[in-house]
């Protein structure tokens, strides 16, 4: 599916709206997979801002137990480097493939409605953190929203209970990048006032 999904956008440029159309068809769980691949490789700086908000209608899609996908306008309008998002689908392909005999229908009542609404909710908060500008808090929240879109495609219970840990880490993430960054920040001050002493 990624790989045909990589053929069917050409050009540089990809809209946001054609993006979306494109996964409506196929589930929230093609589009959240599509998202969080690209922070789950080393990508450009911001990118997980953008992802992160695109990340959040789907999750509130599920919250709310919608069956089509909404954007508003103006986001649909908005493009995305088409070269990038090929490049970072294409990295994460060969890893995917490595896993995929792993996942596979188990428990599947976890990964239909209403159970979803729990599983968009958790989606929201790792949403949320792609878009802070904290340091090293991109890859666990990733890697999490990646494990619940598998888990969606392949309606594997057993994995979606998994991104429950995936999730604390991801939030720990958050406390971990926060330190490191504001320990920068003050290390700079300090060396700023010792400089102009």
């Amino acid at each position: 599916m990624l790989e045909d999904l990589i053929e069917s956008f050409p050009g540089e440029q990809v809209s946001v709206g054609d993006l979306l159309d494109r996964m409506d068809a196929r589930a929230y769980g093609l589009l959240l997979l599509v998202l969080a691949l690209p922070m789950c490789v080393p990508n450009v700086p911001g990118i997980s801002t953008v992802f992160g908000v695109l990340m959040l209608f789907p999750a509130i899609g599920m919250v709310v137990g919608a069956r089509r996908l909404w954007a508003p306008a103006q986001l649909r309008a908005k493009a995305v480097n088409g070269d990038i998002l090929r490049r970072t689908l294409r990295l994460a392909i060969p890893p995917l493939k490595r896993v995929e005999y792993l996942v596979r229908p188990r428990i599947t009542s976890l990964t239909l409605f209403p159970m979803t609404i729990a599983v968009g909710l958790q989606t929201l908060l790792m949403a949320l953190i792609l878009i802070l500008p904290i340091p090293f808090a991109n890859w666990p929240p990733g890697m999490t929203v990646a494990m619940t879109a598998l888990a969606l495609l392949q309606r594997d219970g057993v994995l979606m209970l998994l991104t429950i840990p995936a999730a604390l880490i991801s939030v720990g993430s958050v406390f971990f990048g926060a330190f490191i960054g504001l320990a920068a920040i003050s290390g700079v001050i300090e060396w700023t006032t010792r400089l102009f002493q």
